[in-house]
């Protein structure tokens, strides 16, 4: 099993690009791997997606140079460990409230004695053919990253960090906002800027990526500057739909 380029990178310090695929397509897949883009997120907790799909997703990134990850529904390892049998290269966990909770998604990322992942790899480790290789390897090369989107996780930051194995912790800014009582469409707000502060500040001195989402090229670049690490280029469905209004835009005018 191949090392997870995206892992190492952020272990390095290096910022690195993805984007969050919501419509499900692997002709999508396929097409933004090819883009260029570090990783893909093929998201589950809000689509439609059954693993029987996510798995051809996965085969449609397996073409091109982009690491794959799994957006899981929650924190239940069989979700977690399913994904990953199926070839993701990480886990993308929502709700993530505690260190304690940190702990246990990392422990069904590794297989024993590191963690409790049971053995099953059947097209993560070429249907059997390396399953020598795959056991040997896995546990360095799966990709964990967080999402924080509550009072809870803000409060528990710094515990979080702290969690040996977590490598991202990514900011839900919309489920923030409302957890907090602030209105999402009204971003930006004084308390969630004093939030993204305290995150960068963690993140540099636990050595690990700060991520959150962009729309545009100038807040890609301003975001980057201000030392995010994993940044979301927008999603499949928001390039898609950003493109298709420009051109319509242009046309009516």
């Amino acid at each position: 099993m191949a090392m997870n380029p995206v892992r190492e990178r952020l272990r390095r310090g290096e910022a690195t690009i993805g984007c969050f695929l919501g419509l499900g397509s692997p002709n999508a897949a396929e097409l933004l791997g090819h883009a260029g883009f570090d990783w893909l997120v093929i998201e589950t907790e809000h689509s439609a997606l059954d693993l029987a799909e996510v798995e051809r997703m996965l085969m449609a990134t397996s073409a091109t140079a982009s690491v794959p990850i799994v957006r899981v529904p929650s924190h239940d390892p069989v979700f977690i460990q399913r994904s990953l049998d199926l070839g993701a290269k990480g886990v993308l966990v929502p709700m993530t409230r505690s260190a304690a909770q940190a702990a246990a998604v990392v422990s069904a990322t590794r297989f024993p004695p590191e963690g409790t992942r049971g053995f099953g790899p059947l097209r993560a480790a070429r249907y059997s053919l390396d399953y020598k290789e795959y056991l040997a390897t896995a546990n360095e090369s799966m990709l964990v990253a967080l999402i924080l989107e509550t009072a809870e996780a803000v409060d528990e930051l710094d515990a979080i960090a702290a969690v040996p194995g977590v490598d991202v912790l990514f900011l839900g800014l919309f489920d923030l906002c409302l957890n907090l009582g602030l209105d999402p469409l009204a971003l930006p707000h004084p308390r969630i800027d004093e939030i993204i502060a305290r995150a960068l500040e963690v993140g540099e001195a636990r050595g690990v990526a700060i991520g959150l989402g962009v729309r545009d090229t100038d807040e890609l670049a301003a975001q980057r500057a201000r030392g995010f690490r994993f940044i979301s280029f927008g999603t499949d469905y928001f390039l898609l739909l950003d493109s298709a209004r420009r051109g319509v835009e242009a046309f009516r005018s």
